[in-house]
């Protein structure tokens, strides 16, 4: 695995929604970094990643309410543990669990194992709330997938902050867990 600057040379066998969010940075200007990696179900493998990239990839988890008409994005440190008291309490929302896969394909254009912020992107009726654990944003660099399990990107947290955030149309909650 080997870090490189920017977007894979060759789009060739890319998934169109792969290209779209690297259109989507290089039109804010972001600077990032991308890898190619074996697709990442295991953490083991994103252990392996995460030390090619040098950055922290977080947990990214689509959560709702019981009837299934509030939906959260919630992104936390991989290695905290996801309580859902804690955050139900925070967010006044109770009874949360796990949003269907069908969910995720259909709001954020992603399949299980590839759900990243960058999918915000693809969710223009913002049905999506963004809920952001603190201790992410202590972090120099941001890791995550660009919609696909087979590749990752960095960039600086605070790009993630100040310029795709808001270009997300997505404002954040910030929670503690």
């Amino acid at each position: 695995m080997h870090l490189k600057n920017g977007r894979p040379e060759s789009i060739e066998n890319r998934l169109e929604k792969e290209i779209r969010v690297y259109d989507f940075l290089d039109s804010l200007g972001v600077e990032y970094q991308q890898i190619d990696h074996e697709a990442a179900m295991t953490m083991e493998t994103c252990k392996e990643i995460n030390k090619a990239i040098e950055a922290a990839i977080c947990k990214n988890l689509l959560l709702c309410n019981r009837q299934e008409t509030d939906f959260y994005l919630l992104l936390m440190p991989g290695d905290k543990p996801f309580k859902t008291k804690f955050l139900s309490a925070q967010i006044g929302s109770a009874r949360l669990s796990f949003a269907k896969a069908e969910i995720m394909e259909a709001f954020l254009d992603i399949t299980p194992g590839s759900l990243s912020v960058l999918g915000l992107m693809n969710d223009k009726e913002n049905r999506v709330q963004l809920l952001i654990d603190e201790d992410v944003l202590k972090e120099e660099y941001f890791g995550c997938h660009p919609c696909i399990n087979t590749s990752s990107i960095r960039f600086k947290t605070e790009d993630l902050e100040k310029i795709l955030i808001p270009a997300l149309k997505h404002e954040p909650r910030l929670v503690k867990l």
